[in-house]
């Protein structure tokens, strides 16, 4: 897993290398330098305009441009407010992860735009662009940066490649999920497997959103689920929608949580809240059964409203439990809009709450309680389709039944978004779970 550090977290990085500084600078110029040269496709004749402020980050322009030059390349390193010289290739190293206030951006060039370490102007906190050239790559210092993953700043990067310039990041407490990360947690069956193995129960869908409760499901059985045990509340066994592979059972319309919480002693995870609907019995139920639930929680949907109006009971959750708002119903439950800085206040609300936070969005952000944080960049513009999310709900579940349930659940979200992608033009949320097995495939998944 990539690391991911903040501004503030790698000036501490910096602080405590081994080596002097103008060592990291020469192998962060060279890294440039080395970027440039790939990006140019040649070298003699070829000409590299260089903005430089007078930072650190001016600093490995100045070396990159001093490395191209042995080269052959010829280089015009400028100021930032400066006229820039045409060229093959401009390198952006006027200011670095620290800039707060706007610059003067000049205009963009015809030429591909190397942005070193982050893009001028964009924030490495919260992605926010204060005015920044559109960089066709970036090449950025030991570890990723949170601005370099969250929109706009994403956008504005291009193609980041990390150059590893001999700084210790393994006390990084965020990480980016790839591949290789979504696969060691998705797994593959054993040789004594059996359907019981990651049993999933699900409680969704009510009249009006029979949908909910058959796309949850779906993903799970798709995700790897071996038993998917299906209720949706007032409804008998034979009116539940559900896949054909997955067992509906009967619930009552009221005083449910009971029968749910009997249920759970013979499965791995339950899935709650998709399409179940808001009155006010069915929240009472929700709480009751989150609470009380002897095996890990997935929360979506309606489940989280209800989660909402009683924030405090999740101090007696005797299990883990996983929530999944986008931005709104963050809002409910934080009593306060999203801030700008995403990370932080996926953090901040799952450390309050004592849970597993998966804030969606273009870069779907994973808090534990303790911290740690994961960041998913795989989500499709595909995905902003009705549904969706209780795909992801069933999948998350399945993974969650099989283990941690923040590396589970960030895996699920990686998984979710890689088979969005497979998908056409006119991907609708019930495609996403037949695509998941190619997606596997395509991540290296046995």
């Amino acid at each position: 897993m990539q690391p991911v550090v903040t501004p503030e977290e790698m000036a501490s990085i910096d602080a405590s290398a081994s080596e002097p500084v103008e060592v990291l600078i020469e192998r962060a110029g060279w890294a440039v330098a080395r970027a440039a040269l790939d990006m140019l496709g040649g070298s003699y004749g070829r000409r590299v305009s260089v903005i430089a402020g007078k930072g650190n980050n001016g600093a490995d322009g100045r070396v990159a441009a001093r490395f191209l030059e042995r080269r052959g390349v010829r280089c015009k390193v400028v100021e930032p407010g400066d006229a820039i010289p045409r060229a093959d290739l401009l390198i952006d190293a006027a200011y670095g992860t620290g800039l707060r206030d706007p610059w003067p951006v000049p205009p963009q060039p015809e030429c591909p735009v190397l942005a070193v370490d982050i893009p001028s102007g964009v924030d490495g906190l919260t992605g926010k662009d204060l005015g920044s050239l559109a960089a066709t790559r970036t090449v950025t210092f030991a570890a990723l940066k949170p601005g370099l993953l969250l929109h706009p700043g994403a956008s504005r990067a291009g193609q980041v490649i990390v150059a590893d310039i001999g700084l210790d990041t393994s006390a990084a407490r965020a990480g980016l999920v790839g591949d290789v990360d979504a696969v060691a947690a998705i797994g593959s069956r054993t040789a004594a497997a059996h359907k019981w193995n990651r049993s999933v129960r699900v409680v969704a869908g009510s009249p009006g959103m029979t949908g909910a409760c058959e796309l949850t499901a779906a993903a799970a059985l798709r995700a790897g689920a071996g038993m998917v045990s299906v209720s949706t509340p007032g409804r008998s066994a034979a009116d539940v929608t559900c896949p054909m592979e997955a067992v509906a059972r009967a619930l009552p319309g009221t005083r449910w949580a009971p029968v749910v919480l009997e249920d759970l002693k013979r499965h791995d995870v339950l899935a709650i809240g998709p399409g179940l609907g808001r009155d006010r019995t069915t929240m009472d139920e929700v709480v009751e059964v989150v609470v009380a639930s002897p095996v890990p929680v997935v929360v979506d949907a309606d489940g989280l409203t209800a989660l909402a109006e009683r924030p405090e009971a999740l101090a007696d959750a005797i299990s883990p439990i996983v929530i999944t708002p986008h931005d709104g119903e963050f809002a409910r439950l934080f009593g306060a809009d999203v801030p700008l800085d995403r990370v932080s206040g996926a953090r901040d609300l799952a450390r309050r709450l004592g849970v597993v936070v998966l804030l969606k969005g273009a870069t779907t952000i994973v808090a534990a309680p303790g911290g740690e944080v994961r960041l998913v960049t795989s989500g499709s513009p595909r995905l902003a389709t009705a549904g969706t999310g209780d795909v992801l709900t069933g999948v998350i579940a399945a993974l969650v039944a099989r283990g941690p349930v923040l590396d589970a659940s960030a895996a699920a979200a990686h998984w979710h978004g890689r088979a969005a992608a497979l998908g056409s033009s006119g991907l609708i949320a019930g495609d996403v779970p037949d695509l998941l097995g190619s997606a596997a495939e395509r991540m290296g998944a046995s």
